[in-house]
């Protein structure tokens, strides 16, 4: 059976986004295990003994049941160029703990320090990270990601940005470009478009 991930921000014992990190659990068991009933972050991470000062990644491993629970100790990686990779990845609303065609596309970045991913012809995420460009008046995030972060979501529903449609020829229309996923707030990491390499 296939074995999934959520990796929550733990910031001095406070998780953040938790109420979203639920919702796709639930997504979960309700699309892969429909007679199990979702495991509960809150109740689950409430029994474990969590770091008081630090950032942490929670990682928490799960298919029907539980399988791991570890807090690591997080950095936020350099990253200063981005090579735009075609990979045709099916759209994921969850995590898999499998990411060997996301590896596959990492690997083809060349020189530079992450991927943006041209999915059948139009934006979708970086390696680990969802993706938004700047307009000149909007955040624009790719409407189909391969995964649907919960950052993401956040942002969605508080209109920080929008969702649209972004191919490569949209990118001359385009100045600055954001990279966020449920570790790196957004805004921490932003790059002139031109650290894009086609």
């Amino acid at each position: 059976m296939c074995r999934l991930i959520e990796s929550i921000k733990l910031v001095d014992g406070i998780f953040f986004r938790l109420h979203l990190h639920q919702a796709r659990v639930n997504m979960a068991f309700k699309d892969l295990f429909p007679s199990y009933k979702a495991i509960n972050l809150t109740e689950l991470l409430s029994n474990q003994e969590v770091p008081a000062k630090g950032i942490f990644k929670c990682r928490i491993v799960f298919d029907q049941t539980p399988q791991l629970i570890e807090f690591v100790p997080y950095t936020i990686r350099d990253i200063k160029s981005l090579q735009l990779v075609e990979t045709q990845i099916e759209p994921k609303h969850y995590k898999f703990e499998n990411r060997d065609t996301l590896n596959h596309a990492f690997a083809m970045r060349g020189n530079c320090d992450d991927i943006i991913m041209l999915n059948n012809g139009f934006l979708s995420d970086a390696w680990y990270s969802n993706i938004a460009l700047w307009d000149g008046l909007n955040w624009c995030t790719p409407t189909l990601p391969i995964i649907f972060g919960t950052q993401r979501a956040a942002l969605l529903q508080s209109a920080k940005m929008i969702e649209k449609d972004i191919s490569k020829e949209d990118l001359c229309n385009y100045s600055r470009i954001r990279l966020f996923n449920a570790m790196i707030e957004f805004g921490e990491i932003e790059l002139d478009i031109n650290s894009l390499i086609l």
